[in-house]
């Protein structure tokens, strides 16, 4: 089978990783593939190295969350650029599926007279308006199927797709090379919060915990793992506004890291406080996997994949989860063993790299078939 590729950032966002990560087992099943890719990051190379090609489209950049007036301007003129790119390619390597990895390139799949099936890839949740009716209409014109990371993100399409064409695939991870120490918490405790520094992923949030946690306990770490990436104006001020309001509680920002596992075997509780349009957030996973707990905001589909005191705890405000985090710390050592245990069986039976491909090629594979 030949797939092309799209995707609407080349820098290694959770989506752009996940991808990078089936790459090895759409080799493994003998198929061909191309990729698209806007800009001129990281994955350009990565897509290469894989012994994969990787070709320049135009998309954006464009700002996340609400667009301006300019961002409106540009995309209307980049689609019919996008959609005649996106002809030449299917046009010269001859797909059997068109694989979208982002709903902004869906307008130029959609008016690209493709005749290869289309297949998109819903990680993160839009809001209603005109851009999911845009991405929803375009859904509608080439007959796509959806596969949504989660409920939360896939019930927004069923108005525009067939539901026999609908899938939930929950993402997967690789989990680390080896299986996490065991024994007793380090001293002092440390609480990370681990991705993008971005609004949509809470690090003002961390900070204000951080402060209640540290009155509660005063030797406590706290840590910050991640950058502001794809080149946007409105991250990096929001880096700037995260980074002022943690340096009178000396919280430290270890930048980004490409093996989360090494960061996660030196953290004794994962902070999650997404915002209530986040999908399933791909570090609890890698969380789970690490046998790390965690306690995330009870946002969008985060539910979805932790188990309330089983392998996790969900909170609905920044307090609420800083008293939790104090309650586990200052508790006794083996609930947060147990917890820890329960984290990493949820990850062998739920959310393995393994399990995760298998389910999606599948899918892929059935989208491509006839009728």
């Amino acid at each position: 089978m030949k797939l092309l590729l799209l995707d609407q950032f080349s820098d290694p966002g959770g989506a752009q990783q996940g991808l990078l990560e089936l790459l090895p087992s759409i080799r493994a099943r003998g198929w061909e593939a191309v990729a698209g890719l806007p800009g001129d990051g990281e994955l350009f190379l990565r897509f290469r190295e894989a012994g994969f090609e990787a070709v320049r489209i135009r998309c954006g950049p464009y700002t996340s969350g609400s667009k301006s007036i300019g961002d409106a301007a540009r995309f209307v003129a980049d689609t019919p650029v996008l959609a005649r790119q996106i002809h030449h390619l299917a046009a010269s390597f001859s797909p059997d599926l068109v694989y979208v990895n982002g709903p902004r390139v869906l307008p130029g799949a959609a008016y690209a007279g493709l005749r290869a099936p289309v297949l998109f890839h819903s990680h993160s949740y839009l809001f209603p308006g005109v851009v999911r009716r845009l991405a929803g209409l375009s859904l509608r014109k080439c007959g796509a199927w959806v596969v949504g990371s989660c409920r939360f993100v896939a019930d927004p399409w069923r108005p525009f797709a067939r539901p026999d064409r609908i899938s939930v695939i929950y993402n997967g991870v690789a989990g680390p090379e080896s299986p996490p120490p065991a024994g007793a918490p380090s001293h002092p405790h440390t609480v990370a919060c681990i991705g993008r520094i971005a609004p949509e992923k809470g690090q003002c949030e961390f900070v204000a915990a951080a402060a209640i946690i540290r009155r509660a306990i005063p030797g406590c770490r706290f840590v910050v793992y991640g950058a502001a990436l794809f080149g946007e104006a409105g991250a990096q001020r929001y880096d700037a506004e995260v980074r002022a309001a943690a340096a009178p509680l000396g919280i430290e920002f270890a930048g980004w890291v490409t093996d989360v596992y090494s960061a996660l075997r030196s953290v004794d509780l994962l902070l999650v406080p997404s915002a209530g349009h986040e999908a399933t957030t791909r570090v609890i996973l890698e969380a789970h996997a690490a046998g790390v707990p965690v306690i995330a905001f009870r946002s969008g589909g985060i539910p979805e994949v932790i188990e309330e005191g089983h392998d996790g705890w969900l909170a609905g405000s920044t307090e609420e989860m800083a008293g939790r985090a104090i309650a586990l710390l200052t508790g006794a050592p083996s609930r947060l063993a147990e917890v820890s245990r329960a984290a990493r069986l949820t990850w062998r039976r739920k959310f393995t790299l393994d399990r995760y491909h298998q389910e999606l090629l599948d899918v892929m594979e059935g989208a491509s078939l006839p009728g």
